[in-house]
């Protein structure tokens, strides 16, 4: 079963490093916790593929069904202990490319007649060597300066772009952050502005910077609005801040250039006193209605006027309902759920954002959205601009300052601060024989090659399906090469590349021994919530487990030894695709419970369309960890057990999590020194299942408990709130839903009978 599946993968993959110069060598599981050498293949931490050996034609690849795709995280933080990817310098001239198909210089370029000229690897083209870069080789025929340069021994690196790699062929200036803020009566109410406020003043000392600086060269600025804009002047000559309104919303124009996009430290007097005074400003306000076109119409005009790139933080509360361009109307109704016209519920409600969007991503302008609605304010909508220009959306459902504050600043932070390519182009070319022919993922296309990206950060990540358009060959395998072009945090114009080789396969039975489930599941989650934009849930689901049992009977069919017909054979690399699957077709987007929002649907849709495969893997199936079996006097952690609540004894108490939700479970039969030793008092029944944060107590059990919900949300991109759930509470119905091998009370099948379902259709296909 799964967790077996991830322990022996820990107990044999996680203790020796993983070097990478063998071609298609699949990873460690990404449960496993182990080290990268990089040694001309990209690390697993960038590059993921659903199968590391592929099929050498169309023919057989449509036989096994298993789709061909990668999972790039072209920007991901790596540990402490690898090295980041090197950045190599070749002055004015630029990297070094092929003629014809424009490959950067990579290991799989081969160095012909004494080093003069190399064969492209992707396109077999020749290319004239530059005099600048020419090397002699040694008697293997590699480049006596091979251990040297990076672009030729590594799997990723990157090159300092020259200014023809720039818009306009003009160096970039450095990005801006924009704080737009909500002031109207929910986002004053509910404690949201002087919360932000009050922290903005620390936080805008952690804004990123390059390598060791002394300090960011990102500028900053700051709006506030309800149903008009109110511009600031910051500038640091200024003895008081200057608000300027604009109230004709149909026509947004910037008020100012000089004094609204300011350095920090420059200004920082004028800025704090900003800061104090919104609170204050808008205490008394009455002002319900908002708007939100305008607003990010507002910011990426900014941006142009100051000729720079940059993101958007917009903190916003209700429905956009005032008079204004992209004004919207409550249009949410569960009646459509499990009907033809559920699509709608998932589409933008008005074309106006997908206009804005595109003009965003023209002036390099990211839109990551904070949401703090008290009712529907539909997401689909709302976070369409930010989905289409790589940002990123964070949703509060009834937010309190006091019981969400410590969740939205640990995001905001995280937010703030990471690793961001401004105004990205990615590429993906192959070597000859297949194309990418589908992407996934947070950004715009405005042609079948280019990903367009105002911005992309550390966390997100662009999934490419490729398909045959010619044979390959096993000797020669294929080759894959992201390229990401961008703008760093200091106005550095960059390219980071990674390179990957994967083997190819006659026999059937040599890609089934080297696919990835996790990652496959990563993808089908992709294709399925892609799919429910055009198509119903049903089919949607019915095309998974189809697909699924084609590739499950095509390995029994041709690979399995012969056994009696009753058996289910899954091939090794694949016994979890049926546990895994199940998940996904029962999860909310796909098979909703009454109690799930439309804005909660449509929010996950978005989230799930950029993760990696370590976040998939446990949003689909959480980890459930048995706390009363911890091991105090030890380092370790107690194994996970299986998500089911005949797991569950009355006596225990569990952590369970999925990278967005965390829970406290206690059964009611608990050890009392246990429930002392946690929350401080005598007894299960004076339990406070309110508490927002466990109790700080000096005791090994207490200790230790805290620095596993640490742990577990230092694993995670987003931070978790812990809830406490006591068993037979009315809390225990949600996170019962979290029991993902049970059958759930919207029609999803238990584990045990969705296998049933899965023999029955693999034998069907077989006969």
């Amino acid at each position: 079963r799964n967790i077996q599946v991830i322990e022996d993968d820990k107990a044999n993959r996680g203790s020796e490093p993983f070097t990478t110069g063998v071609r298609g060598q699949v990873p460690p599981l990404v449960t496993t916790d182990f080290v990268v050498k990089d040694q001309g293949n990209a690390s697993p931490r960038f590059v993921r593929c659903t199968a590391y050996n592929i099929p050498c034609t169309s023919d057989m690849a449509k036989q096994s069904q298993v789709p061909l795709t990668t999972i790039f995280k072209p920007l991901a933080t790596l540990p402490v202990d690898e090295t980041p990817p090197y950045v190599v310098d070749h002055g004015e001239t630029g990297p070094v490319r092929c003629n014809r198909c424009k490959a950067y210089m990579c290991p799989f370029m081969q160095y012909i007649e004494g080093g003069r000229r190399f064969q492209c690897g992707f396109c077999s083209c020749v290319t004239e060597v530059p005099s600048h870069y020419f090397q002699h080789l040694d008697h293997t025929g590699k480049r006596v300066d091979y251990y040297d340069r990076p672009e030729l021994s590594l799997g990723s690196y990157e090159f300092l772009a020259t200014v023809d790699y720039c818009k306009n062929n003009k160096v970039p200036n450095p990005p801006a952050f924009i704080f737009m803020i909500d002031v109207s009566y929910n986002a004053m109410k509910s404690g949201l502005v002087h919360l932000l406020c009050e922290e903005l003043k620390t936080l805008l000392d952690y804004l990123p910077r390059e390598g060791n600086v002394e300090e960011s060269a990102i500028r900053v600025g700051f709006v506030t609005y309800n149903k008009v804009l109110h511009f600031y002047n910051v500038k640091s000559s200024l003895a008081q801040p200057q608000m300027m309104v604009v109230s004709d919303v149909a026509d947004m124009f910037v008020p100012l250039l000089d004094g609204f996009l300011v350095n920090l430290n420059e200004s920082r007097t004028v800025i704090n006193s900003l800061l104090e005074q919104i609170p204050e400003m808008f205490a008394d306000t009455r002002e319900t209605e908002t708007v939100f076109g305008p607003v990010i119409q507002a910011g990426m005009e900014a941006l142009k006027a100051a000729e720079c790139a940059g993101k958007l933080f917009i903190f916003h509360s209700s429905l956009p309902l005032a008079e204004a361009p992209g004004k919207l109307k409550n249009r949410d109704d569960k009646k459509l759920i499990s009907t033809d016209k559920e699509k709608i519920l998932f589409q933008p409600q008005t074309n106006f954002y997908n206009n804005l969007a595109k003009e965003c991503v023209t002036q390099g302008c990211c839109v990551d959205l904070f949401l703090f609605p008290n009712q529907y304010i539909d997401v689909a909508t709302l976070g369409l601009v930010s989905y289409q220009t790589g940002g990123s959306v964070y949703k509060y459902t009834y937010f309190q300052a006091q019981t969400d504050g410590e969740r939205f600043l640990n995001d905001l932070h995280r937010d703030v601060q990471k690793v961001i390519g401004f105004d990205s182009v990615m590429r993906v070319r192959t070597s000859t024989g297949i194309r990418a022919t589908e992407f996934y993922g947070s950004f715009y296309m405005s042609n079948t090659t280019d990903v367009e990206l105002a911005a992309l950060d550390c966390d997100k990540t662009i999934t490419v399906e490729f398909k045959h358009d010619d044979k390959l060959s096993e000797e020669s395998g294929a080759l894959l090469q992201c390229a990401l072009l961008y703008t760093s945090c200091s106005g550095q114009r960059r390219l980071r590349i990674h390179n990957v080789t994967l083997n190819c396969c006659t026999q059937l039975a040599d890609l089934y021994r080297n696919c990835e489930t996790d990652t496959l599941i990563n993808y089908f989650a992709k294709y399925a919530y892609r799919g429910v934009l055009n198509n119903s849930t049903k089919s949607v689901r019915d095309t998974l487990i189809n697909q699924s049992a084609q590739i499950l009977s095509c390995y029994r069919k041709n690979c399995a030894s012969p056994s009696s017909a009753g058996q289910l054979i899954l091939p090794e690399c694949m016994k979890l695709l049926p546990v895994y699957l199940n998940c996904v077709l029962k999860s909310d987007v796909l098979q909703p419970g009454a109690d799930v929002s439309t804005d909660d649907r449509a929010y996950i849709r978005q989230l799930v369309t950029s993760m990696d495969v370590a976040e998939t893997n446990v949003f689909f199936y959480p980890r459930l960890l048995p706390v009363h079996k911890m091991d105090v006097e030890s380092d370790d952690y107690p194994v996970a057990i299986r998500c089911s609540e005949e797991r569950l004894s009355k006596g225990g108490i569990y952590l369970l999590e999925n990278g967005l939700s965390l829970f406290l479970w206690v059964g009611m039969n608990t050890q009392h020194d246990l429930i002392h030793s946690i929350f401080n008092v005598q007894s299960f029944g004076q339990i406070d299942s309110g508490l927002n944060a466990l109790p700080m107590l000096d005791n090994p059990y207490s200790k230790k408990l805290r620095s596993m919900v640490d742990m577990i949300r230092g694993q995670r991109p987003r931070f978790m709130k812990l809830l406490i759930v006591k068993q037979e509470d009315k809390m225990e119905l949600l996170f019962k839903h979290f029991l993902m091998e049970d059958k759930n009370l919207n029609g999803g099948a238990s584990y045990v009978d969705f296998l049933c379902h899965m023999h029955k259709e693999i034998r069907q296909l077989l006969s």
